[in-house]
């Protein structure tokens, strides 16, 4: 398995950085100064990008990497991301530093939206934060919901590479969705505390998230009785999810 970092980028972002011996791939490039910064401090070669959607902030930097690097670019084929190579739509395996990775098509924050999975971990881009899931820019709620359960559906030690850093803001939603929810509490509690100390919440344990996201969490009576009252017309998942994720997003 390949070592993981991050590089800091923008106001909240994260650039994963993927490192095998000297080599590295890097995910979601949103701008290419601080990743060449990086390697060269590392004294690494970029041997490939992967790209999970079109977002300039998750592929600014893209089309000045592949160039100076002249290395492959693995993007959404249903997405417009320049400089990409290898045009990806979900079931491929592709090796990444001589692991195998698997690219899981997962839309809903964009119609042509990836994860790529590898042994114990997923980059998964917008479509699941800490306590929060991505907005529906282009996709549906059935989509959305199908892709949550996909990821939902992994191995419960599997660890999230999501790239923003917004379980802090995500968890008083979570907690007004679900008050009596202890292990929400106790999240919060330790999520305070790392952000104080300036570091991350990310990567996510998936077990964590199936415990405290609201989001992963639309077969649960509290939940659905917090969406029922917030405009959601049955107890079906799908409906449920549409109702909290327009909630969420009038949220203060």
């Amino acid at each position: 398995m390949f070592q993981i970092s991050y590089i800091p980028a923008f106001k909240d972002n994260y650039i994963w950085v993927l490192q095998r011996g000297q080599e590295a791939f890097v995910v979601d490039p949103g701008e290419a100064a601080p990743v060449q910064a990086y390697l060269a401090a590392a004294q690494l070669r970029l041997a490939g990008i992967l790209v999970t959607h079109h977002h300039a902030d998750h592929q600014g930097g893209v089309a000045e990497l592949a160039a100076y690097w002249s290395c492959p670019v693995f993007a959404p084929a249903d997405e417009s991301i320049t400089g990409a190579s290898q045009h990806l739509r979900g079931g491929e395996t592709i090796d990444v530093l001589g692991v195998p990775v698997s690219v899981l098509a997962i839309p809903g924050h964009t119609r042509g939206h990836l994860g790529y999975l590898a042994p114990t971990a997923l980059f998964c881009g917008d479509t699941l934060f800490g306590a929060g899931c991505g907005r529906l820019f282009e996709g549906t709620p059935q989509q959305m919901h199908a892709a949550l359960a996909c990821i939902a559906a992994l191995p419960a030690e599997t660890r999230i590479y999501c790239a923003h850093e917004y379980t802090q803001m995500n968890l008083p939603f979570a907690l007004t969705v679900e008050p009596g929810n202890p292990a929400i509490l106790a999240r919060l509690a330790r999520v305070d505390v790392r952000r104080q100390a300036g570091l991350p919440t990310v990567p996510l344990d998936l077990a964590e998230e199936l415990a405290t996201n609201p989001f992963l969490r639309c077969d649960q009576p509290a939940v659905i009785a917090a969406a029922r009252a917030h405009g959601a017309a049955s107890a079906d998942p799908v409906e449920v999810f549409a109702a909290l994720r327009a909630w969420r997003n009038v949220f203060a």
